[in-house]
């Protein structure tokens, strides 16, 4: 049988009624799923879903990203010239301390 050689060969069926059926799809939307067996799985299996939303993840990495390459600008700089300016000094400090603040905002919305 071709069911055999399947990861999950084992069908299990239950019926619901409309309002039980609505509420399934509206926390499927929830957590922006479409897949309805693996909802109800992962459901049956542990109860809960977390969803988790990396945009402003990806947003601050991008950003410290930035930060790093205004730093390494400077550092070429001062090793082209061997020549360090006070602005140079500054700028790195202003990129430290905006990093730290985006560092800072991110632990806060963790805890």
């Amino acid at each position: 049988m071709a069911t055999e050689n399947r990861a999950r060969p084992i069908r299990m069926v239950f019926r619901v009624n409309e309002y039980e059926r609505d509420i399934i799809h509206k926390r499927m939307a929830l957590i922006n799923t479409k897949k309805q067996s693996a909802f109800l799985r992962k459901m049956a299996c542990d109860g809960n879903i977390i969803c988790v939303n990396y945009s402003q993840l990806n947003n601050n990495c991008n950003e410290v990203g930035r930060i790093g390459a205004n730093i390494n600008q400077i550092a070429k700089r001062v090793n082209s010239t061997s020549n360090i300016y006070k602005e140079d000094i500054d700028e790195i400090k202003n990129e430290q301390v905006r990093l730290y603040n985006l560092l800072n905002a991110m632990e806060e919305k963790i805890l």
